[in-house]
């Protein structure tokens, strides 16, 4: 940021309006936080395996997803394991990939769609 007076002397100088520099390329936190405000929401979708405990995917769950229950944890396993696949939370679609990507890592099955397909 640079700042500069037009006038010299005691006091009372005008000061320009700042430059605020920023990297060519890169979005500000602002502007990415407003993009995911505005962006299309999306579901997370937990599938049911043959591989994991039950309790390792509720523990997996509240891990990975800010904010998760034990309860609902525990619900959105049982809905996979019964219904063969559940959704974990709709959310914008930067924050769907990043939670997906973090199940997988931690070897649960899941993919994501857009939320405004299907009921």
């Amino acid at each position: 940021m640079t700042m500069s007076t037009t006038a010299l002397g005691k006091g009372g100088g005008l000061l320009e309006r700042p430059t605020i520099e920023t990297t060519p390329g890169r979005e500000s936190e602002f502007d990415v936080r407003k993009s995911r405000k505005t962006s299309p929401p999306y579901r997370v979708l937990l599938h049911n395996d043959n591989f994991n405990k039950r309790e390792y995917v509720v523990q997996v769950l509240m891990k990975v997803i800010p904010g998760m229950t034990l309860d609902n944890a525990v619900n959105i396993m049982q809905e996979a394991h019964y219904n063969g696949i559940s959704v974990v939370i709709i959310c914008a679609q930067a924050d769907a990939e990043e939670h997906c990507m973090q199940l997988r890592g931690n070897g649960l099955l899941s993919s994501i769609e857009p939320a405004s397909g299907g009921c």
